[in-house]
């Protein structure tokens, strides 16, 4: 059984806490095992690389980490800020995320 998570592979979030507190980025990835999802040019990391077929000289790579999805707060489409999101049926009976805030359908 899939988990329930309030946000979906891209969607515009912004971290709340944390070293990376107030960026914003898409959503790349989610491993919904554990809860993690990847954002574009939050969390930054640097990982050390031996040399391969696809990168000969090797070195340093720069490059997004996890962060946990308790951290991430999706953007309101309307207002541009942070917004909690719900759930609610609508006029088709098919249920939908909604912005808490402006109260707006977020596709």
């Amino acid at each position: 059984m899939k988990k329930k998570i309030h946000i979906k592979k891209g969607n515009t979030v912004i971290v709340i806490t944390g070293e990376s507190k107030g960026q914003r980025g898409r959503v790349l990835d989610i491993d919904r095992r554990k809860n993690r999802a990847i954002v574009e040019g939050v969390n930054m990391v640097s990982k050390h690389t031996k040399p391969n077929a696809s990168n000969p000289q090797g070195g340093i790579v720069r490059k997004e980490a996890t962060i946990h999805i308790s951290n991430l707060l999706l953007v309101d489409p309307a207002s541009g800020g942070p917004t909690r999101i719900g759930r609610k049926l609508n006029n088709k009976n098919k249920l939908v995320r909604y912005s808490k805030k402006s109260g707006e359908e977020i596709k």
